[in-house]
């Protein structure tokens, strides 16, 4: 098989570490390149000794510069950055002729008003987010085959557009009714000594955070909108549950006129039934975190709630891999032309 040159960029973080380890099992990858400003000149293994006695254990860490990724020979690149940073990484990369996969939320958002709204800044290339694509392979599988920027779509946003996704394309769901309600694991906080995620503050605690409007509630809005054809505004309340990973999303809706459960499920396998990482659950079964962490999968169950009208959808995902740096490799694979399970199952 012939391999793809590959470099990951920030790869000391918790979705860069992840990358690391789906990469370094990966068939169809010749990793050539780690970059950290703070780590460059340290092994691999000496960083992650988990990864000792693995395919390139014995690779050091580069400083994070733009020449030295290029002259890796990488023909793709991850970005696993804080929004802001990605893009002085992009720009060159792309510029270079590399095709990139950014998992930062700098190329996600269309709007560059809408960018600046939640962002609190201006976008750092606004001119890249106009011809990047959003990488939920489920939904623009094949505008990923070509793509030269891929913007990995979030951890909470993927729990909650893959349930609501196919039920707005058929217009089954009133779109002003949605609400959801999502859980996560403390990883997705990245890693970093903020007072508010030492242990001691999180273990045995829970609470929302993000209220009322949550930074990836802008691309969440952006895809539900683009999905039902016109402009979609729902409530999004993130909480922080006392798990190293895993999102769970509770969404609740009021279904359009006549809607039966029947017609969700419908929906939900047509679109899903030939998906490798979507698990539909179904209308008795539940989602437990536990079963997706440390896999690609996103498991998804619905129900109607006869009391209220509404339908409850219900769905699980690890932050890290389906939310992050699995679904970063997903997209690669489609690039590259492998099989798209490769490396994740």
């Amino acid at each position: 098989m012939k391999t793809q040159p590959v470099a990951v960029v920030g790869a000391s973080g918790y979705s860069g570490e992840e990358l690391v380890r789906i990469l370094v099992r990966h068939p169809g990858v010749d990793l050539v390149a780690l970059t950290s400003r703070q780590l460059a000149g340290k092994r691999m293994d000496e960083v992650f000794p988990r990864f000792a006695h693995h395919r390139f254990s014995d690779l050091r860490f580069v400083e994070s510069t733009t020449e030295a990724i290029v002259g890796s020979g990488a023909q793709v690149v991850f970005l696993a950055l804080p929004h802001g940073v990605a893009a002085e990484f992009a720009r060159p990369l792309v510029a270079a002729g590399l095709r990139v996969i950014d998992l930062s939320a700098d190329f996600r958002i269309k709007d560059p008003a809408v960018y600046e709204e939640f962002y609190g800044e201006a976008p750092h290339a606004p001119e890249l987010a106009q011809t990047s694509v959003y990488g939920l392979p489920e939904v623009y599988r094949e505008k990923i085959r070509g793509a030269q920027l891929v913007a990995s779509a979030g951890c909470y946003p993927t729990s909650i557009l893959l349930p609501l996704i196919p039920l707005l394309r058929r217009g089954l769901l009133e779109a002003d009714t949605i609400q959801a309600f999502s859980m996560s694991g403390v990883s997705g906080a990245g890693r970093n000594a903020k007072v508010e995620y030492l242990y001691a503050e999180c273990n045995e605690s829970v609470r929302a955070y993000g209220v009322p409007k949550h930074r990836h509630l802008a691309e969440i809005e952006q895809e539900l909108s683009l999905a039902q054809g016109s402009t979609v505004r729902i409530n999004f309340i993130p909480h922080l549950i006392p798990v190293t990973r895993g999102i769970h999303s509770t969404i609740l809706a009021m279904p359009k006129a006549g809607v039966t459960l029947a017609e969700v499920g419908a929906a939900l396998r047509e679109a899903y039934s030939g998906e490798p990482f979507v698990r539909l659950v179904g209308e008795t079964g539940f989602v437990d975190t536990k079963n997706v962490t440390g896999t690609n999968f996103c498991d998804i169950a619905w129900r109607m709630d006869p009391r209220t009208g509404r339908v409850v959808l219900m769905s699980a995902e690890d932050n890290l891999v389906k939310g992050a740096a699995g679904q970063a490799v997903q997209s690669f694979n489609l690039i590259a032309g492998f099989e798209e399970t490769m490396g994740l199952l």
